[in-house]
């Protein structure tokens, strides 16, 4: 294993904890709002995984990408239905 391997595993790790530990933390009133930021970012992922699957040649790297812009995409419009939905149970 390379150096760059285990620095790279044990930020995911730790992202991950600390990821847990923050959305565990979150109060139901605050959970809209932070839905909405999630959302954001991951449009952020979808452009990014538009670059990364744009290449001519078909290789992993590509099928990746285009796994990860379905999967992205999935996540934002599920994301906006529920905000929507939470938001939709706040009218009169």
């Amino acid at each position: 294993m390379t150096t760059t391997f285990i620095a790279s595993l044990f930020v995911f790790v730790l992202a991950s904890f600390v990821g847990f530990e923050v959305i565990n933390k979150v109060p139901p009133t605050l959970h809209t709002p932070l839905m909405s930021g999630a959302n954001a970012i991951s449009g952020i992922a979808v452009i990014g995984a538009l670059l990364i699957s744009g290449s001519k040649e078909w290789n992993v790297t590509v099928i990746l990408g285009l796994v990860a812009v379905v999967l992205a995409t999935v996540n934002v419009v599920g994301g906006f239905l529920v905000t929507d939905r939470m938001l939709q149970m706040f009218k009169k």
